[in-house]
Protein backbone atom coordinates (compact mmCIF):
# COMPACT_ATOMS: atom_id res chain seq x y z
CA UNK A 1 0.00 0.00 0.00
CA UNK A 2 1.55 3.54 -0.45
CA UNK A 3 2.26 6.39 2.04
CA UNK A 4 -0.43 8.74 2.05
CA UNK A 5 0.68 12.46 2.87
CA UNK A 6 -1.81 15.67 3.07
CA UNK A 7 -1.29 18.43 0.41
CA UNK A 8 -2.66 21.58 2.13
CA UNK A 9 -1.02 24.92 3.79
CA UNK A 10 -3.52 25.88 6.31
CA UNK A 11 -1.95 25.23 9.84
CA UNK A 12 -5.11 23.94 11.41
CA UNK A 13 -5.36 21.36 8.51
CA UNK A 14 -1.48 20.46 8.93
CA UNK A 15 -1.87 19.68 12.67
CA UNK A 16 -5.03 17.78 11.94
CA UNK A 17 -3.46 15.46 9.81
CA UNK A 18 -0.14 15.25 10.75
CA UNK A 19 -1.24 13.60 13.72
CA UNK A 20 -3.63 11.24 12.17
CA UNK A 21 -1.57 7.77 12.06
CA UNK A 22 -2.72 7.26 8.60
CA UNK A 23 -0.79 10.09 7.39
CA UNK A 24 2.57 9.33 6.81
CA UNK A 25 4.00 13.25 5.48
CA UNK A 26 3.11 16.82 4.29
CA UNK A 27 3.03 18.20 1.10
CA UNK A 28 2.19 22.19 -0.24
CA UNK A 29 2.82 24.42 -2.56
CA UNK A 30 2.98 27.99 -3.13
CA UNK A 31 -0.66 27.86 -4.64
CA UNK A 32 -2.11 26.37 -2.09
CA UNK A 33 0.11 28.99 0.41
CA UNK A 34 -1.32 31.51 -1.59
CA UNK A 35 -5.29 30.24 -1.12
CA UNK A 36 -4.69 29.95 2.84
CA UNK A 37 -3.18 33.58 2.69
CA UNK A 38 0.69 32.80 3.37
CA UNK A 39 2.29 35.70 3.37
CA UNK A 40 5.47 35.22 5.25
CA UNK A 41 7.15 31.89 3.61
CA UNK A 42 10.42 31.68 6.32
CA UNK A 43 7.88 32.12 9.13
CA UNK A 44 4.78 29.64 7.80
CA UNK A 45 7.70 26.73 7.40
CA UNK A 46 9.16 27.79 10.69
CA UNK A 47 5.62 27.09 12.17
CA UNK A 48 4.95 24.04 10.54
CA UNK A 49 8.64 22.21 11.15
CA UNK A 50 8.31 23.15 14.78
CA UNK A 51 4.96 21.04 15.52
CA UNK A 52 5.37 18.29 12.45
CA UNK A 53 9.27 16.54 13.23
CA UNK A 54 8.60 12.86 12.74
CA UNK A 55 7.38 12.93 9.27
CA UNK A 56 8.28 14.32 6.27
CA UNK A 57 7.11 17.95 5.06
CA UNK A 58 7.91 19.20 1.39
CA UNK A 59 8.03 22.81 0.91
CA UNK A 60 8.80 24.24 -2.78
CA UNK A 61 11.37 26.97 -3.78
CA UNK A 62 9.33 30.02 -4.95
CA UNK A 63 11.91 31.61 -7.15
CA UNK A 64 12.39 30.91 -11.21
CA UNK A 65 15.80 32.41 -11.29
CA UNK A 66 18.78 29.03 -11.08
CA UNK A 67 20.71 30.96 -8.17
CA UNK A 68 18.01 31.98 -6.11
CA UNK A 69 16.41 28.26 -5.91
CA UNK A 70 19.52 26.78 -5.09
CA UNK A 71 19.79 29.52 -2.20
CA UNK A 72 16.53 28.93 -0.87
CA UNK A 73 16.75 24.93 -1.22
CA UNK A 74 19.34 25.34 0.95
CA UNK A 75 18.14 27.78 3.11
CA UNK A 76 14.59 25.46 3.83
CA UNK A 77 17.02 22.07 3.69
CA UNK A 78 18.96 23.79 6.67
CA UNK A 79 15.41 24.20 8.59
CA UNK A 80 15.21 20.59 9.88
CA UNK A 81 16.23 17.21 8.63
CA UNK A 82 12.51 16.19 7.78
CA UNK A 83 12.60 18.59 4.97
CA UNK A 84 12.18 17.52 1.23
CA UNK A 85 12.72 20.51 -0.85
CA UNK A 86 10.29 20.63 -4.08
CA UNK A 87 12.40 21.61 -7.27
CA UNK A 88 10.06 21.89 -10.11
CA UNK A 89 11.03 19.72 -13.01
CA UNK A 90 11.20 23.11 -15.03
CA UNK A 91 11.27 26.89 -14.81
CA UNK A 92 8.73 29.08 -16.35
CA UNK A 93 10.52 29.33 -19.49
CA UNK A 94 10.81 25.47 -20.05
CA UNK A 95 14.19 25.33 -19.35
CA UNK A 96 15.31 21.36 -17.52
CA UNK A 97 15.56 21.34 -13.92
CA UNK A 98 18.17 18.84 -14.18
CA UNK A 99 21.11 20.41 -13.40
CA UNK A 100 20.15 22.08 -10.16
CA UNK A 101 19.00 19.02 -9.37
CA UNK A 102 22.41 17.45 -9.54
CA UNK A 103 23.76 20.47 -7.55
CA UNK A 104 21.79 19.76 -4.90
CA UNK A 105 21.71 15.93 -5.02
CA UNK A 106 22.85 15.66 -1.40
CA UNK A 107 19.88 17.26 -0.06
CA UNK A 108 16.43 15.30 0.32
CA UNK A 109 14.81 16.65 -2.57
CA UNK A 110 11.11 16.21 -4.11
CA UNK A 111 11.16 16.63 -8.11
CA UNK A 112 7.39 18.16 -8.73
CA UNK A 113 5.08 19.44 -11.76
CA UNK A 114 5.96 16.03 -13.80
CA UNK A 115 4.08 14.61 -16.59
CA UNK A 116 5.64 12.97 -19.21
CA UNK A 117 7.80 10.02 -19.37
CA UNK A 118 10.47 12.05 -21.37
CA UNK A 119 11.08 14.26 -17.90
CA UNK A 120 11.37 11.50 -15.99
CA UNK A 121 13.91 9.65 -18.46
CA UNK A 122 15.63 12.96 -18.73
CA UNK A 123 16.13 13.43 -14.57
CA UNK A 124 17.04 10.07 -14.21
CA UNK A 125 20.18 10.22 -14.23
CA UNK A 126 20.90 12.75 -11.30
CA UNK A 127 18.01 11.34 -9.45
CA UNK A 128 18.96 9.62 -6.29
CA UNK A 129 17.10 7.42 -3.80
CA UNK A 130 16.40 9.71 -1.04
CA UNK A 131 14.64 11.86 -3.78
CA UNK A 132 10.79 12.28 -4.88
CA UNK A 133 9.84 12.37 -8.42
CA UNK A 134 6.17 13.72 -8.37
CA UNK A 135 4.13 12.89 -11.21
CA UNK A 136 0.75 14.71 -11.58
CA UNK A 137 -1.37 11.48 -12.25
CA UNK A 138 -4.69 13.72 -11.81
CA UNK A 139 -3.85 16.53 -14.27
CA UNK A 140 -2.18 13.75 -16.82
CA UNK A 141 -5.49 11.84 -16.74
CA UNK A 142 -7.53 15.09 -16.84
CA UNK A 143 -5.97 15.20 -20.35
CA UNK A 144 -7.77 12.30 -21.67
CA UNK A 145 -3.55 10.23 -21.55
CA UNK A 146 -2.57 7.68 -19.04
CA UNK A 147 0.63 7.75 -16.93
CA UNK A 148 3.45 5.26 -17.42
CA UNK A 149 5.95 4.12 -14.25
CA UNK A 150 9.23 3.78 -15.84
CA UNK A 151 11.26 0.75 -15.02
CA UNK A 152 13.70 0.54 -13.53
CA UNK A 153 13.57 3.68 -11.13
CA UNK A 154 15.38 3.91 -8.43
CA UNK A 155 13.61 6.62 -6.37
CA UNK A 156 10.42 6.92 -4.96
CA UNK A 157 7.70 7.70 -7.35
CA UNK A 158 4.70 10.39 -6.03
CA UNK A 159 0.69 10.33 -6.97
CA UNK A 160 0.04 13.84 -7.38
CA UNK A 161 -3.25 15.67 -8.00
CA UNK A 162 -5.65 13.15 -6.83
CA UNK A 163 -8.50 13.43 -7.93
CA UNK A 164 -10.92 10.39 -5.92
CA UNK A 165 -9.94 8.27 -3.24
CA UNK A 166 -9.68 4.94 -5.55
CA UNK A 167 -6.36 6.75 -6.68
CA UNK A 168 -4.89 4.94 -3.59
CA UNK A 169 -6.07 1.48 -4.96
CA UNK A 170 -4.65 2.73 -8.42
CA UNK A 171 -1.43 3.78 -7.35
CA UNK A 172 -0.72 1.18 -5.26
CA UNK A 173 -1.55 -1.14 -8.88
CA UNK A 174 0.84 1.24 -10.77
CA UNK A 175 3.76 0.76 -8.16
CA UNK A 176 3.82 4.06 -6.90
CA UNK A 177 5.05 4.97 -3.24
CA UNK A 178 3.22 8.24 -2.12
CA UNK A 179 -0.18 9.57 -2.72
CA UNK A 180 -1.20 13.22 -1.97
CA UNK A 181 -4.29 14.25 -1.04
CA UNK A 182 -6.06 17.11 0.06
CA UNK A 183 -8.01 16.98 3.33
CA UNK A 184 -11.51 17.21 1.54
CA UNK A 185 -10.11 13.27 0.46
CA UNK A 186 -8.77 12.72 3.14
CA UNK A 187 -11.53 13.00 4.73
CA UNK A 188 -13.70 10.13 2.47
CA UNK A 189 -11.17 7.66 3.64
CA UNK A 190 -13.47 6.82 6.16
CA UNK A 191 -15.56 5.54 3.34
CA UNK A 192 -12.70 2.96 2.56
CA UNK A 193 -14.47 -0.54 2.42
CA UNK A 194 -17.94 0.89 2.93
CA UNK A 195 -20.49 -1.85 2.44
CA UNK A 196 -22.23 -0.04 -0.52
CA UNK A 197 -25.90 -1.67 -0.63
CA UNK A 198 -26.26 0.33 2.88
CA UNK A 199 -24.44 3.25 1.08
CA UNK A 200 -26.87 3.10 -1.35
CA UNK A 201 -29.68 2.70 1.30
CA UNK A 202 -28.12 5.88 2.90
CA UNK A 203 -27.59 8.00 -0.55
CA UNK A 204 -31.98 7.47 -1.44
CA UNK A 205 -33.00 8.03 2.26
CA UNK A 206 -30.91 11.38 1.82
CA UNK A 207 -32.69 12.22 -1.29
CA UNK A 208 -36.01 11.81 -0.02
CA UNK A 209 -35.16 13.73 3.59
CA UNK A 210 -33.82 16.40 1.04
CA UNK A 211 -36.96 16.38 -1.43
CA UNK A 212 -39.18 16.90 1.41
CA UNK A 213 -39.25 20.86 0.98
CA UNK A 214 -39.73 20.92 -2.36
CA UNK A 215 -43.15 21.44 -3.70
CA UNK A 216 -44.42 18.78 -6.37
Amino acid sequence: MVDIYADCAELSQIWKWSADPRISGITTNPSLMKKAGIANYREFAKQVLERVKDKPVSLEVLSDDWQEMEEQALILASMAPNVYVKIPITNTQGDSSKSLIKKLANLNLNVTAIMTSRQLSHIAPVMRSHHIASVFVGRIMDTGAMPHRPVPWKTKLLWASTREVFNIEEATRAGYDIITMTPDLLGKLALRGKDLTEYSLETVRQFHEDGKGISF
